[in-house]
């Protein structure tokens, strides 16, 4: 959420910005909210001094009454029961605008950072990185959606028959090869200095409002109804929001967490031949790291976690390129997105299997999340998170790039924790 100074003070600066995600609504809402932090601001004033009257009038009356002028105090006494009905009044005003206020600021993305492109769409991404060779594959060479099930590695059909489709159910050395990825992901962000978190894999209306996945993609989260609870579109929620609320000491920055998650996200809408086996999932699951520090290292920390994540594919011997998100391509928190992408040499596309954003200040706004400096002033802090990384197009990367006519070589990286060599 954008801070009401930003927008008090700089407005043309965050129109010009919000022209980058061709944010059509961008002046209306900016002057809404300007508009209404005015007349919010005007109240406050006014019922700040009606208070102070009406408190030192009340004095007032018990000194005339002392002084025997009784008709005088009735009549103060008069003028202070009308105040009191128009600070009310002006009280329930006052509440109206901050709702107001919140209401429209929920519904204007974040300004992307200056290098953001402009853009509408993946076509305007720019590619600021690539590295490895795109493998040449065999005659005969087939899709993972097709070498899963002449494996018998992982099962589409049975994950509809227990649960629907985008379920698929893992087997055998394809659920090993869940749990090698996983296990190695985290003892990779455990040496780069993350503290492994476990959270909780359902959230509460507070936390999605929090980091912004409310009400942006309310349609895309599963809901409990019953209990008023989400399950998670990503770790970044729950591990962002334990610090909803929280003054941190500057000592004690940057905070560097990661966790392993299953996700859940509806995808409603999704078709074709893109999403076709583990291309786009309703669950799957991905190791986040998320770090929260000062704002003047926040850039610094962005492309410290974005080689991280380089580090992690050029471990598994795949090829990516590193894009650089347009405005028009990027999430609504987002001031600036890397997304990495791995070459699936039998589809002959590049598949995203992470992004590394900087939030700025925008989910630190909604979480009230500071820190108190050396002054023991407190400022936002900047929030960043990303994929280090999600599993089911590192899986099909992996099938597809590593086949052979004796089947699927194991990248040597990953050998010590699958126990096997090849599939």
């Amino acid at each position: 959420m954008l801070t009401l100074q930003f927008l008090r003070e700089q407005p043309d600066i965050i129109l010009e910005g919000l022209k980058k995600r061709n944010f059509k609504e961008a002046e209306t809402l900016v002057q809404q909210v300007v508009e209404n932090d005015r007349l919010r601001r005007e109240t406050q004033n006014t019922l700040d001094a009606l208070k102070a009257r009406s408190n030192a009038d009340s004095k007032k009356i018990g000194e005339l009454m002392k002084t025997g002028k009784a008709e005088e105090a009735a009549a103060l006494r008069a003028s202070v029961a009308a105040d009191k009905d128009k600070i009310k009044s002006l009280e329930e005003s006052l509440s109206e605008y901050e709702k107001n206020q919140i209401e429209i600021l929920y519904k204007i993305p974040n300004v992307p950072a200056a290098i953001v492109p402009a853009g509408k769409s993946a076509e305007d991404n720019i590619t600021v990185h690539s590295h490895g060779i795109i493998p040449t594959l065999h005659s005969g060479a087939l899709p993972h959606w097709e070498l899963i099930k002449k494996l018998d590695i992982i099962d589409f059909d049975l994950g509809i028959k227990i649960a629907g489709a985008g379920f698929p159910v893992y087997k055998g050395k394809g659920a090993r090869l869940q749990r090698a990825l996983i296990n190695f992901f985290l003892d990779e962000a455990n040496k780069a200095g993350y503290r492994e978190i476990q959270p909780p894999v359902v959230v509460n209306e507070a936390s999605g409002y929090g980091t912004g996945q409310l009400p942006d993609k309310e349609g895309q989260m599963y809901f409990v109804n019953a209990d008023g609870l989400y399950l998670i579109p990503t770790a970044e929620v729950p591990i962002t929001n334990l610090y909803r609320d929280v003054i941190l000491n500057e000592d004690e920055l940057p905070v560097k967490n990661a966790g392993y998650t299953p996700c859940f996200r509806r995808e409603a809408g999704s078709w074709g031949a893109h999403v076709r086996g583990l291309n786009r999932l309703h669950q799957f699951d991905k190791v986040e790291i998320v770090q929260i520090c000062k704002p003047e290292d926040s850039y610094r920390i962005l492309d410290e976690m974005c080689a991280h994540v380089q580090g992690l594919l050029e471990k598994l011997e795949l090829p990516y390129r590193k894009l650089l998100l347009c405005g028009g391509d990027m999430g609504f928190n987002s001031a600036i997105t890397y997304d990495m992408e791995v070459y699936s040499a039998a589809q002959q596309r590049w598949l995203e299997v992470s992004s590394v954003s900087n939030f700025e200040t925008f989910q630190a706004n909604r979480l009230k999340l500071r820190y108190k400096n050396k002054e023991s002033k407190t400022q936002l802090l900047h929030t960043l998170n990303g994929s280090a990384l999600a599993l089911p197009r590192i899986v099909a990367a992996l099938l597809e790039n590593n086949q052979t006519p004796d089947g699927i070589r194991i990248p040597k990286v990953l050998v010590p924790y699958t126990g096997f060599e090849s599939i």
